[in-house]
């Protein structure tokens, strides 16, 4: 099975289940700081990058005008067709989807949008500073850009587990991955600021908040949807491969069973917000509007576009499963490998 294939299938599947395993527990915590105290103009044009199966792009619709327009973008097509049949349900018109990556450039031309919006995308993107920056290039001048990410410090009670257990066992190379590993994913409120000052917003707030999850057990916190289709691939990579890998999460689930016990694990999430105005150099005659020709509307009938998430083959969802190496310290029964002794 191709590459493109496997990723594909993984959408498809985590489009069936984000709605109700991630977004109510993660996306909607993001997304009610992005959504306060946002303003949509008479007649503006809003673009949602990475709008996934919809939210918040169907909260802002609530606060535009009939004449306003809205332009959502994801990578993932069975994402957008669960949001597509969400807006057709509403039934509001001048929603346009385009199934798009945002890098490593957006398609669209410069000073075109009057609000743009990004929930939590900006921390799956290789160069997060340069993508806030192009979330700027397209929105007009004095325009609002809102993004959402979490900062340094989430997950920071697994991550110390992490390292103290490569740091046990002399894993130094596993441990160098994971400091660049949270380097990369996880930047501090002064990194954030200074994205937003070379993005060219003037000038912009950054809002901080902090929640926590629970999870019963270890085995439950590497199931939850959240961290399978989130950050569990990149722990896996920082761990090796083979034998290697397997040794490193039995003693990660060791390491988390020996310090909670019978108590839930507790990990913290730290929250931000970067909302923005695009700085205004003089005036801009905006020759540059949206191609909408390229782009599908949505439609009372839209019956052609959606996906029968339920009716994926269940050998399929098999032949992923396949391709992924499966934590034997989590299986149902597992006993500890003897060498582990």
């Amino acid at each position: 099975m191709s590459s493109a294939r496997r990723r594909s299938l993984k959408f498809e599947k985590l489009a069936r289940i984000y709605d109700r395993e991630i977004l109510p527990i993660w996306s909607q915590r993001f997304g009610r700081m992005l959504l306060r105290g946002l303003d949509v103009p008479s007649g503006g044009q809003v673009l949602d990058v990475v709008t996934g199966t919809g939210y918040p792009a169907t909260e802002i619709l609530r606060r535009m005008s009939e004449d306003c327009r809205l332009i959502a973008i994801d990578g993932s097509s069975a994402m957008l067709d669960v949001a597509r049949k969400k807006i057709a349900k509403t039934g509001r018109k001048g929603v346009f989807f385009r199934t798009e990556s945002a890098e490593p450039r957006l398609s669209f031309a410069d000073d075109v949008y009057d609000v743009v919006v990004c929930n939590l995308g900006l921390m799956d993107m290789e160069q997060p500073d340069q993508a806030l920056a192009d979330f700027t290039r397209v929105a007009v001048p004095g325009g609002q850009v809102r993004v959402t990410l979490a900062l340094d410090g989430t997950f920071g009670e697994f991550y110390d587990l992490y390292r103290e257990v490569l740091v046990k066992h002399d894993k130094h190379e596993a441990l160098e991955r994971l400091n660049e590993h949270l380097e990369a994913s996880y930047p501090t409120p002064e990194r954030l600021e200074s994205w937003a000052t070379s993005a060219g917003l003037r000038p912009f707030d950054i809002e901080v908040d902090e929640f926590s999850l629970l999870f019963k057990s270890s085995r439950e916190f590497f199931f939850a949807p959240l961290i399978e289709y989130g950050p569990l691939p990149q722990w896996k990579k920082i761990a090796g491969k083979g034998q290697e890998l397997q040794d490193i999460f039995w003693y990660i689930k060791e390491a988390i069973d020996a310090y909670f016990g019978d108590r839930a694990f507790e990990v913290t999430v730290k929250a931000a917000c970067v909302s923005g105005t695009k700085a205004v150099e003089g005036d801009v005659d905006n020759t540059n509007p949206v191609d909408l020709t390229a782009l599908d509307e949505v439609s009372d009938d839209e019956s052609t576009q959606e996906v029968a998430l339920e009716e994926l083959a269940v050998a399929d969802e098999a032949a992923v499963a396949a391709e992924a190496d499966e934590l034997e310290a989590f299986r149902e029964g597992a006993e500890r490998p003897e060498h582990l002794e």
